[in-house]
């Protein structure tokens, strides 16, 4: 399958994703970790990678790496069961290159799986896809109600105007 977007963010098609927007692309056992497309926007220009140690032992769901940004520190978990065989060194000096390139030069781990069955547990890039969509429209009501509650407020506030003039009262100044 290949590229594919969900709005804005871009889907590798060759990979498999977990809930927390990591992906793994899995090659005889290895699997090479990162963060999504979506992942990287939401939190905005990567300053830090804190990275594992080569030969750590990580279980599905453990930290494997914090992600330091303009906007906070996010972990990135680990979406299958192993031990750390390598690290993108190059992101200690460009940790950019996760917001630049989060699926080929921004990869994060390379991890050797204990057990391949894991990948089973992950998404699809098509469930995945259906996942975001799904996060992409609530993102949409949400602004929707935010846009309409500004609006309510707005109203309310010219609304106290007109009655201040009204009832004779003057803005101090």
């Amino acid at each position: 399958m290949g590229d594919f977007y969900v709005d804005n963010y871009l889907i590798k098609g060759d990979r498999y994703y977990t809930k927390e927007h990591e992906w793994v692309l899995v090659k005889n056992g290895i699997a090479q970790v990162g963060i999504t497309d979506y992942a990287q926007k939401q939190l905005g220009d990567i300053v830090y990678v804190d990275l594992p140690e080569v030969d750590k032992e990580v279980d599905a769901g453990d930290t494997l790496a914090n992600l330091e940004s303009v906007k906070n520190v996010a972990p990135v978990y680990a979406p299958i069961t192993g031990t750390v065989v390598n690290v993108n060194e190059d992101l200690k000096d460009e940790p950019g290159l996760i917001n630049d390139d989060p699926y080929d030069a921004g990869w994060i781990a390379i991890v050797e799986m204990k057990d391949p069955t894991e990948i089973e547990d992950l998404m699809t890039a098509e469930d995945y896809a259906e996942y975001l969509k799904e996060i992409v429209e609530e993102e949409k009501e949400e602004e929707i109600e935010m846009k309409k509650e500004e609006e309510v407020i707005d109203d309310v506030m010219e609304r106290l105007e007109d009655l201040e003039g009204e009832l004779g009262y003057e803005e101090e100044k």
